[in-house]
């Protein structure tokens, strides 16, 4: 029986996935994710105690989905400077990922600009952008002084969102492709 359960929660969860994703949290139903997933609207809110409950699922999918690009990455570094930019390669592996109807930028971002200012998914996303900096944090820790890092760990990550804000609104990784390059530039100079 749980295993159905779990099933059934991955299913609703995976056609959350892509409807919001393509189609924004607010113009996508329950009918619409029920039915993409195969299940009926009680197997959702079994696994799911409402809409928001699913949102925050979702938002706290795609932050393991990126953690996990970042990490394939990071494994294969060997330097800070590697790890660096391993964090820029997650985020172009994650505009490379073959999105059902095309690349449109930041889940995390997109959802939180459709929910209301005190929803929980806000917080979610605030949480992931904070662990990306402070990522970013560490490594550069490893390069230069306390300050030095936070304040270039600020920079890089306000480089990664503009970037991936463009990339969102043309569709593909070429602006993050570029925000890596000037990153490696900037390493290069610390």
């Amino acid at each position: 029986m749980s295993t159905r359960r779990g099933d059934a929660r991955q299913r609703i969860l995976d056609a959350a996935a892509r409807r919001f994703y393509a189609d924004g949290v607010a113009a996508t139903g329950i009918d619409v994710i029920t039915a993409e997933a195969g299940v009926a609207k009680m197997s959702l809110y079994n696994n799911f105690a409402s809409k928001s409950a699913l949102v925050e699922a979702y938002l706290d999918a795609r932050h393991d989905e990126w953690l996990g690009l970042y990490r394939a990455r990071a494994e294969r570094a060997t330097t800070p400077a590697e790890r660096l930019l391993a964090v820029f390669d997650a985020y172009i592996d994650h505009a490379d990922a073959a999105y059902e109807h095309g690349f449109r930028g930041c889940g995390l971002l997109n959802a939180a600009a459709e929910l209301p200012r005190d929803a929980p998914g806000r917080e979610a996303v605030r949480r992931h952008k904070e662990e990306v900096e402070r990522i970013l944090r560490d490594e550069l820790a490893q390069l230069v002084d306390g300050p030095s890092a936070d304040r270039t760990a600020e920079h890089f990550s306000f480089l990664l969102e503009g970037a991936m804000a463009r990339a969102g609104l043309e569709g593909d990784a070429r602006r993050l492709i570029g925000a890596r390059r000037i990153a490696a530039e900037m390493i290069a100079a610390l």
